[in-house]
């Protein structure tokens, strides 16, 4: 029986069948290269975990996630060890982890790489939460959300910006209109928005809800403002900045009166709502929000490219579905 050394568990080896890993308790990590793994694993695989996480466990990790970003290759020996010491077994491919783990956390901080790496996932039958962004195109996360219901495994993402302070107690029915912001630092693997700029754009779409008819994107090299127009007149917009102090939030316009978004709140609001996935099978935000809010940032591209003209977001959908 295999064993993990374990730093601040009382415990000076641990043993992957102690009852502590309950049954269908056992998560995998796909992706040592984004602070998100690590920050999970502290969480889940604390001395004392809060009972909000209905004793889920990191056990295993496939380090590998992306190969030529070099921001984020060089994270991963650093994070390899971190996680060691959190008890959790670090394996050499992603079969060998999906013969160790009931459910799985792909935080792969290369887009591009999902979509083969969801595969085997889902064929296994194993729920997966996918972290931002949840592909490298349109194309591709159209193609995940394809194969899930082809195998009938369901999955999610989302952005921890999802969550952030303010959205809370929010009556959408009330909203009329909402502006928010983030960094939206470019990486040249990935089109514009999807590397940084989808955290506001999320947190855009968590507080106006789906229904994004067309954008219009200013560009410049400090600054994208993208104004989307909903099929209903409302209008709301998201600021990517790439200069002066990196911050995050908005404000909602509503029927009542305005609401201050942020500050953030940190990983833990996400961990608990990918918890209770694991635990009940029911995404907490939908495929047809999540291909919405990748299409609206997929449009803000074709807007830039055609010098900030109007551009629908059934245009490049109906691109994606075609590739």
């Amino acid at each position: 029986m295999k064993t993990a050394a374990v730093t601040g568990l009382g415990l000076s080896q641990l043993s992957f069948s102690d009852p502590r890993y309950l049954a269908g308790k056992r998560i995998g990590i796909i992706g040592l290269d984004t602070s998100h793994s690590v920050a999970f694993t502290k969480v889940l695989n604390a001395a004392e975990p809060d009972a909000t996480y209905q004793g889920y466990r990191v056990v295993a990790a496939y380090p590998q996630g992306s190969k030529d970003i070099e921001s984020s290759v060089k994270r991963i020996p650093e994070y390899t060890e971190t996680v060691k010491k959190l008890g959790v077994e670090i394996v050499d491919s992603i079969a060998d982890l999906l013969t160790k783990v009931d459910v799985v956390l792909l935080e792969t901080n290369d887009g591009r790489r999902h979509l083969e790496q969801v595969i085997p996932v889902l064929k296994a039958g194993k729920r997966v939460f996918v972290d931002k962004p949840i592909a490298g195109s349109l194309a591709d996360a159209v193609a995940i959300f394809e194969a899930s219901k082809r195998y009938n495994v369901p999955l999610f993402s989302a952005s921890s910006l999802r969550y952030i302070k303010g959205v809370e107690g929010l009556d959408k029915g009330t909203v009329v209109g909402a502006d928010t912001f983030s960094p939206a630092v470019l990486e040249k693997t990935h089109p514009d928005l999807f590397w940084y700029g989808v955290h506001g754009v999320e947190t855009l779409f968590t507080v106006m809800g789906t229904g994004c008819k067309s954008v219009e994107r200013i560009h410049t090299d400090l600054t994208d403002i993208v104004v989307g127009t909903w099929g209903d007149g409302r209008v709301g917009t998201f600021r990517g900045t790439r200069s002066g102090k990196h911050e995050y939030g908005g404000t909602v316009f509503t029927q009542n009166g305005n609401i201050v978004l942020g500050p953030y709140a940190g990983y833990e609001p996400l961990l608990k709502e990918i918890i209770q996935f694991f635990e009940t099978g029911t995404p907490p935000v939908s495929a047809a929000e999540t291909l919405e809010i990748f299409a609206f940032m997929e449009a803000a591209d074709e807007s830039k490219r055609q010098n900030g003209a109007a551009v629908t977001l059934e245009s490049v959908m109906q691109k994606a579905k075609t590739k």
